[in-house]
């Protein structure tokens, strides 16, 4: 995990996410071209934020499209952009010293996940405002760990069959955590994930189905991440044999 800003590679969430300028894509497809760690990780973002996408998604309200049509008569209209003149694509090594790319990243990132639907959510009473900010707040972490400069991505399947990947950040101490094809844990039970440290494992927050969880604890620290089936609410310690054992990216 050890990218620092100013190496290519750390453009590969990005790029995947679409947050580059077509100028910066343009170099940075140039540089794909020619660095296979680069296509490879560019391809785990694109597939890991399609799994993030689909788990924070939900249905717009019924008469969401009904209001908006309404609204759009009150609307004052922006003038026309008139773009300026053509300029010549930057170099990479321009691109890659802007700081500005995690910000675009995370808004980004958020518009795929949320696709509007919080702002409609928060018109329908003071609980569903607060599990948009919830929701806010939980993606804009994911986005933080995505866009940081060391970000390392790794994928696994566990013994029940569930696909899983995981994105950490030693920076941020931060790891996010997504499962897709995750069976019911059934009635009374759920999963727990665990961060190994040095044979010791400790509890890193519970999964019940098909998602995305930011884990607890210090992912900095540790070495792999369990995940075991538990009685529902978790344990202090594992009681089953671990579904999985995901050595962290070092």
């Amino acid at each position: 995990m050890k990218h620092h800003a100013t190496d290519a590679h750390t453009f590969a969430a990005a790029y995947a996410l679409g947050a580059l300028e077509d100028g910066e894509r343009q170099a940075f497809d140039a540089h794909l071209q020619g660095c296979e760690a680069c296509r490879q990780e560019a391809a785990e973002f694109e597939a890991t934020a399609a799994r993030l996408a689909a788990a924070a998604s939900q249905t717009p309200p019924v008469l969401a499209k009904a209001q908006v049509m309404a609204a759009i008569d009150g609307v004052r209209q922006l003038p026309p952009r008139v773009p300026a003149a053509a300029a010549a694509a930057p170099a990479l090594a321009d691109i890659v010293r802007r700081r500005m790319v995690p910000l675009a990243l995370a808004a980004s990132f958020a518009a795929i996940a949320l696709g509007g639907v919080a702002v409609w959510q928060a018109q329908n009473g003071q609980d569903l405002k607060q599990q948009a900010r919830q929701a806010q707040q939980q993606l804009d972490t994911v986005a933080a760990v995505l866009a940081a400069p060391d970000a390392r991505t790794v994928h696994g399947k566990a013994a029940n069959g569930a696909l899983t990947t995981v994105v950490a950040s030693d920076r941020q101490n931060k790891a996010v955590f997504t499962a897709a094809n995750l069976p019911a844990p059934g009635a009374g039970k759920t999963y727990q994930l665990w961060l190994d440290h040095d044979g010791t494992m400790r509890p890193a927050g519970l999964i019940d189905h098909d998602g995305t969880v930011i884990l607890s604890g210090n992912p900095a620290t540790a070495g792999a991440v369990g995940l075991t089936l538990e009685p529902a609410g978790g344990s202090p310690q594992p009681t089953t044999d671990p579904l999985l054992l995901m050595t962290l990216p070092a």
